[in-house]
This record gives structure tokens, C-alpha cells and sequence, in this order.
């Protein structure tokens, strides 16, 4: 956290004439909102506003643009590839103050929240009217940050991703104009869709302050089915069978051996420590069970060595709070430890061989990297486990990590699934859309001609 750098004084000066006790300067109070959850580094944040309206929003981009500042959007700081990084001369423009529901329509099966709001907080009122908002990472992230790296989540092979739910914005650009984008209509062929450019640009073209989105009911039946194998591409191979028969599943996630016995040890689970799929499958009770039954056959030929199914609501629910926790639990796992969690995603196709040829490189290596995956939507992760003062351990992650992307875009995939960018992986980028980037940065430069969003993520 070292830097010559610093936000003016003049400029914060402005801020606080403008918005008083909203703008935070001790060190104390500003840590909290100068990084992630990533293992990226950052610098300590000389000024945090703690935006409590579109308006906020707008008269913090008018100072900074007026003064060449560049800004940080922050909401919960859930993120993992340093996005909501923190480098010194940038003032931290803080939405989780932005929290209410603006309006519900029941009927039309939409909503319209403010940024900060959670998910966590949303499908409680969503609940009252038999409704609920399904997509989500895990962890309690705001619905705006959700927006703004295109997040996804465990429910994403059936319902989809941000980039499937959002219908429109409200998004503040650089020098303080507010924009609407998409609306209410479940289809449009109105111009161009300003919303997806939007959805997962990490703050870098502006700063989004409302969202409206899909919801769904409520399905009348939820079952969940856990599957133990011997081999973690026997597992990933079934994901894909079943999904090439047509049947519906509602999440389909992937353990190994490691994670399995990881999230066992943190969340105090009792499940066999084996390569596990944990399936699930939502409907009416006939279908569900008619949907469970055929994986369990397609399970059995790929020689699953248990399969069992939870119908308790409180203990699905425990059951994937400790998927959820996936993360601590690997950093439990070594006293001290760091960890460097990475995604790629391939084609539905090419996952097993995807995930049979990464476990081979860790099976090589001494580094401990557990891996989990919403791998219906061919999306796997790595959780690499390493002590801070580890220099040979992170440049090994690095090798593999470098590996398992190469290995993901010559499939025909990405580099990332629903990570983003961040700092981590703009070189990824290029390598990714050669031809995409520069594009890229001509819209970048189109909306923020200054350079002041975000600066350093996503494009360098």
C-alpha cells in the first residue's frame, strides 16, 4: 500500500462542500472500501463517498471530471480479480448506501432496486408475493456490483446469468449525465442495447445506480440430489449427458475430493470425500422426480458410487450455505493462508476434458488448489491455497493458472466465467478478443474521454 499519488486537497474540499459528512478521509473509516476479496494488490483510499442517491452520484462524477480524479466504484467489495482495488489518487464512490426497493410489479414479474441493495435483502419482500430473484455468487453481493461484472452463480445453468435477468438502467456516466437504458418490455428492437454494454463493464464506462429485473415464482418442488464418484471427469461427463437429454436442471455443481473435504471440515458436513455432483431439480413433484431418476440412471453408467436425495428444506439449505462457502473453507485448510481464486469456462462439450486436464497439472504440483464449478454451464473454478510469504507457491499458481486459460480459450472458451477482469486478467483479455479490444477501447474512450472511471481494470 505505497503510492506518491493522492486525491488533492481542493478536490476533496469539493466533496465535502457538496456532500458533508458522506465523504470519509480517516484511514480507519477508508480501508474497508480500498479492496476485495481478491489477493490483488491495493492502496489505501484518501477519500470514500458514501453515495446515498443518483444525485450523490452525479455530484461526485461532475468534481471528479471537473478535476480530473478518477473514481473507484465500490458496493460490498465481494469481487475476486480487484476490481473494487483501490490505487492512491482515486476517490472511492461507495453505492452500498444505495439500498431501497423503488418499485414492484408482482404481475409483470419485475423490479426496480437501487445499487447497494443485496440479494439477501431483495428475495425476503420478493417472498410475500410467491416470487424470488435467483441469480447470486455465493456471497452477499449488491445487485449493482452483481450488474456490473455480469455475475451468475449456482442457479445460472437454468435461469441464466445478469446478463439474462437485467432489463434496464440507470447508469451516471463520467462527467455526471444520467442515462436510462432497456425498460420494462420483455423484448425490444429498439436501437442499440445500451443495457448489455452496460452489464459487466466493472465500472470502467460508468456507474450504474438502478436496475430492473426479472423474478420468478417460486417452484412448487425442489429436490437435490448428491452424487459421489471415483473420478472427478466421470462426474463432469454426466453434467453433460444430461443436459444433451433435455433434462432440466436447476443447478449442477461440481466438487472435488479436495473441496469435498474442505467444505466438510468448515461447515461441519458429513458427505463421502469423493468427486461429488450436487444436483438440483425444480418443478412439479412428478417432474422432479421423473428428472431425478434419469440422472440417476445416467449417474449409475458413469459409475457413480453413491446418489442419494435431500427433499428437507433446511437441509438443502445447509447443503449449499456450505457450496457457498467454498472459498473459506479452502483457506481454512492451511493456517495463515492466502487464497487466489480463478474461473475459466469452455464449451458444455470440451468440460471434462477441461477439468480432467487441470487436475492432471495440480495432481504435478505441490501446490493445493481445490475445484468447484457450476459446471452445467461448463464454468469450474480453482481456489489456489497459499501462505503469503509462498514466492515459489504463487509463481507456480501463476504457471498453472496461465495454463488453465490457454487451455480454456484454444476450447473455445474464456478466460473468465463470472469473475471479470478486474487487474487479474486484462492481459487474458487480449488473448482472448485480439480484435475485440481495441473496440473495446474506442468505446472506453467514447464515454470516458478523460480516463477517469476505473482506471487500470478491464483494458490497460
Amino acid at each position: 500500500m505505497t503510492g506518491d499519488v493522492r486525491v488533492r486537497a481542493t478536490v476533496i474540499d469539493l466533496l465535502q462542500g457538496a456532500l458533508g459528512a458522506k465523504v470519509l478521509t480517516d484511514p480507519a473509516e477508508t480501508e474497508p472500501f480500498s479492496h476485495d476479496r481478491s489477493h490483488h494488490p491495493w492502496q489505501l483510499a484518501d477519500a470514500v463517498v458514501r453515495c446515498t442517491s443518483t444525485q450523490d452520484v452525479v455530484d461526485v462524477l461532475r468534481i471528479c471530471s471537473d478535476t480530473t480524479t478518477s473514481v473507484v466504484p465500490f458496493g460490498t467489495g465481494t469481487g475476486l480479480e480487484g476490481g473494487a482495488n483501490l490505487s492512491r489518487g482515486s476517490v472511492c464512490l461507495d453505492v452500498s448506501g444505495m439500498n431501497r426497493i423503488l418499485r414492484l410489479d408482482p404481475g409483470s414479474l419485475d423490479v426496480t432496486v437501487e445499487a447497494g441493495v443485496k440479494r439477501s435483502e431483495l428475495n425476503p419482500v420478493l417472498a410475500e408475493h410467491g416470487l424470488f430473484f435467483p441469480v447470486g455468487p455465493g456471497v452477499d453481493a449488491s445487485i449493482g456490483g452483481m450488474a456490473a461484472t455480469g455475475a451468475s452463480g449456482t442457479n445460472a445453468v437454468y435461469f441464466g446469468t445478469m446478463r439474462e435477468s437485467v432489463l434496464g438502467l440507470t447508469v451516471v456516466l463520467a462527467d455526471g449525465t444520467v442515462v436510462h437504458t432497456g425498460g420494462r418490455a420483455r423484448k425490444s428492437a429498439a436501437g442499440y442495447d445500451l443495457t448489455h454494454l452496460f452489464i459487466g463493464s466493472e465500472g470502467t464506462l460508468g456507474v450504474i445506480t438502478e436496475i430492473t429485473l426479472r423474478v420468478y415464482g417460486i417452484p412448487p418442488s425442489t429436490v437435490l440430489a448428491v452424487c459421489a464418484f471415483g473420478d472427478l471427469v466421470a462426474a463432469a461427463r454426466v453434467v453433460q449427458r444430461a443436459l444433451g437429454e433435455g433434462i432440466h436442471l436447476a443447478r449442477a455443481e461440481l466438487l472435488d475430493d479436495i473441496m469435498v473435504g474442505a467444505i466438510d471440515d468448515f461447515s461441519g458436513l458429513s458427505l463421502e470425500r469423493a468427486p461429488t455432483l450436487l444436483l438440483e431439480f425444480i418443478g412439479g413433484p412428478a417432474a422432479v422426480a421423473e428428472d431425478a431418476e434419469r440422472v440417476r440412471a445416467l449417474a449409475e453408467d458413469e459409475g457413480s458410487v453413491n446418489f442419494g436425495l435431500v427433499e428437507s428444506a433446511p437441509e438443502r439449505d445447509r447443503i449449499w450455505q456450505a457450496r457457498h462457502d467454498a472459498l473459506p473453507a479452502a483457506a481454512a485448510m492451511k493456517n495463515g493462508a492466502q487464497t487466489w481464486s480463478t474461473d475459466v469456462c469452455v464449451p458444455i462439450s470440451r468440460l471434462a476434458d477441461c477439468i480432467g486436464q487441470t487436475k492432471a497439472d495440480l495432481d504435478a504440483s505441490s501446490v493445493l488448489a481445490p475445484i468447484a464449478g457450476h459446471v452445467g454451464d461448463g464454468n469450474f473454478h480453482l481456489a489456489f491455497v497459499l501462505s503469503p510469504d509462498d514466492t515459489a507457491g504463487f509463481a507456480e499458481a501463476q504457471r498453472i493458472n496461465e495454463r488453465l486459460v490457454e487451455r480454456a480459450v484454444v476450447m473455445g472458451g474464456t478466460c473468465t466465467g463470472e469473475h471479470g477482469i478486474g487487474v487479474g486478467k486484462t492481459e487474458d483479455l487480449i488473448r482472448e478478443h485480439p480484435t475485440g479490444v481495441p473496440l473495446m477501447r474506442a468505446l472506453k474512450g467514447t464515454l470516458d474521454p478523460l480516463g477517469i472511471m476505473n482506471p487500470g481494470k478491464v483494458l490497460r
